[in-house]
């Protein structure tokens, strides 16, 4: 008789207050922030605004520009404030990686104050009244998260170009 021994994952356990789609929700936000962070470690300071040579937007201001909208969505659930971080993100006032990942920190807290707001799955369902008019939750929560993504990937594509650009200096200087 041939005994099998299967090992089965072990279960994830969710808080009583926070069911599973928010939390993978909430994972997911986390995990962008990390990847922000993880993104502005690996960036050489005098990249952090250089411009690529197709003249589109720099590294930094991409991160900003995924930051600012998780911000934006989240201080808007939070406080019904729905300002463009704009003015309060330009990379004259976050001119160094350091203020930069203050900045970070600062979208992160935001974040989590709205994500106390959710008691159940439930309230994602819930329609609320957005800049662009009433939305269900879940949906723009939905659309946060892949806006933030497309910067942040825009942000990857640009470093790449950078470096790219940097190895063919080095090679051809």
């Amino acid at each position: 008789m041939l005994i099998l021994s299967i090992s089965l994952p072990t279960p994830v356990n969710f808080s009583d207050s926070m069911d599973k789609l928010i939390a993978d929700l909430d994972r997911q936000f986390s995990q962008l922030n990390q990847e922000w962070r993880e993104m502005l470690d690996a960036i050489p300071p005098g990249l952090l605004y250089r411009r690529p040579p197709s003249n589109g937007s720099s590294i930094g201001e991409l991160i900003l520009r995924s930051a600012a909208t998780v911000e934006q969505t989240f201080g808007g659930i939070a406080t019904n404030l729905w300002d463009d971080p704009f003015e309060w993100t330009l990379p004259e006032t976050l001119s160094t990686p350091e203020k930069v990942a203050e900045y970070l920190r600062e979208v992160e807290a935001t974040r989590r104050r709205g994500f106390e707001l959710f008691q159940s799955d439930d309230d994602l369902l819930k329609e609320i009244m957005a800049p662009a008019g009433k939305t269900q939750l879940q949906s723009l929560l939905l659309d946060t998260l892949v806006r933030a993504r497309h910067y942040l990937g825009s942000a990857r594509a640009t470093f790449e170009l950078l470096r790219a650009e940097g190895k063919e200096q080095r090679t051809n200087g």
